[in-house]
């Protein structure tokens, strides 16, 4: 994954943030929208971007833009170094390749203690009960 190349195809676009503020959060853009065209990106290797592909397909537009938004902050500047730092944490974590599940299975001598262990339990039962 190349981070340059990340960088000069990120864009960024400024815009006032939700909830409760002031006289001052109505005029100031500080949330930060960060949209990605995963589609034509050049930092990864053909088969890094199909798997990223492949695991933000829900996350995507229709057409094919990735977008993330940040407003933690009352600086602009803040909220854009935060995005991209969510952004770069999502893209390694599509990146790592889960190994495969590998079947357990229970040992033979596992089932046999146990059934041994059941079949005890149930003679002393018996042996409790009253005999005529």
């Amino acid at each position: 994954m190349n981070v340059d190349q990340l960088h000069r195809e990120v864009k960024y676009k400024a815009v006032t943030s939700s909830g409760p503020g002031g006289q001052h959060a109505n005029k100031v853009a500080t949330k930060v929208l960060l949209e990605w065209d995963a589609s034509h990106s050049l930092a990864f290797t053909d088969v890094e971007l199909q798997r990223i592909l492949h695991q933000l397909q829900n996350r995507l537009t229709k057409d094919g833009i990735l977008q993330l938004s940040c407003q933690n902050s009352r600086s602009q500047s803040s909220n854009k170094e935060l995005v991209f730092k969510r952004f770069l944490g999502l893209l390694y974590e599509m990146l790592v390749v889960q190994k495969p599940r590998k079947k357990r299975t229970t040992p033979k001598s596992v089932k046999r203690k146990r059934l041994n262990d059941k079949k005890k339990h149930s003679e002393k039962k018996e042996n409790r009960r009253y005999k005529y």
